[in-house]
């Protein structure tokens, strides 16, 4: 089998089709390398966004970290304010009860009628007390 010698691109044979591919392979190298370097480019872009939304959400986490920890602290005195509260509420019934045991002994040895409320329990009804106990507005307010 013969083999068909083929021209060389160096262009010493003296022709101007050998420039053409040599021409043609030289812009798309040139091509080529355009968009590796804006692809190069647009990733690096790509990892300055990510690295600046990483920094955002990390200032963002501790953020709400703060609040959540401003929260908690204002929970627990809300609920050791509310505990109080409701021991407060105890006694003041207790009170209430034994004033009204007063008031019934007095209703029966002076023979005049007295009008003596029925006392609701606050904690096993606490739709019937009458004034709701509400926190200070700005006590959540950090």
């Amino acid at each position: 089998m013969a083999s068909i010698p083929r021209q060389t691109s160096l262009g010493s044979n003296g022709g101007s089709p050998p420039a053409i591919p040599d021409e043609r392979k030289r812009k798309r190298m040139q091509s080529n390398r355009e968009s590796a370097r804006r692809s190069r480019m647009r990733k690096q872009k790509q990892v300055e966004d990510l690295t600046g939304e990483v920094s955002r959400l990390q200032i963002a986490n501790n953020q709400l970290l703060q609040s959540i920890g401003a929260k908690e602290q204002a929970f627990v005195q809300v609920d050791n304010m509310n505990n109080v509260l409701r021991a407060q509420a105890m006694e003041l019934t207790d009170r209430l009860r034994s004033l009204n045991s007063v008031l019934q002994i007095v209703e029966e040895v002076s023979g005049l009628a007295m009008d003596i409320p029925e006392i609701p329990d606050p904690l096993l009804k606490p739709w019937e007390f009458s004034r709701p106990v509400l926190p200070a507005a700005d006590m959540f307010l950090c």
